[in-house]
C-alpha cells in the first residue's frame, strides 16, 4: 500500500519545513503533542493506541506512520493495536448512525407542512 517508513522520513521533512516558514505553529503542535505525557495518567503505550484509533476517525495516514512506530515502540502488540482499530471501527459506524439519525431530522424540518 504505501512504503509507511519512507513516508515517515519524507513527511517529517516537510514538516520542518513548515516548522521553518511558522515556528510558532510547530511549538504549539508539539506542546498538544506532549501534554498529555505530562499528566501521565493514561502510560505512553496506551495514548499511542487511542492515537490510532483517531488516525483511522480522522484519516490522517502522518499519524498512522507516526502512531504506529510509536505504539510498537512503546510495547504494543498487533493484538492490542487490532482491538483499538475495532473501537474505531465501531465509532465511525456509531458516528454514521448518529448524523444519519441528523440527516433524518432536517429532512422533516426541510419537509413542508
Amino acid at each position: 500500500m504505501l512504503d509507511w517508513v519512507n513516508y515517515q522520513k519524507e513527511l517529517m521533512g516537510r514538516i520542518g519545513e513548515l516548522g521553518a516558514l511558522t515556528p510558532d505553529t510547530l511549538k504549539g503542535y508539539q506542546a498538544l503533542s506532549a501534554a498529555g505525557a505530562k499528566t501521565a495518567h493514561l502510560d505512553a503505550k496506551t495514548r499511542e493506541l487511542i492515537a490510532l484509533a483517531v488516525a483511522v476517525t480522522t484519516r490522517c495516514d502522518g499519524c498512522i506512520t507516526v502512531h504506529s512506530a510509536q505504539a510498537l515502540k512503546h510495547g504494543a502488540t498487533r493484538e492490542e493495536i487490532g482491538e483499538a482499530l475495532g473501537v474505531a471501527v465501531a465509532l465511525n459506524a456509531g458516528a454514521a448512525m448518529v448524523y444519519s439519525a441528523r440527516v433524518l431530522d432536517a429532512v422533516s424540518a426541510h419537509r413542508p407542512g
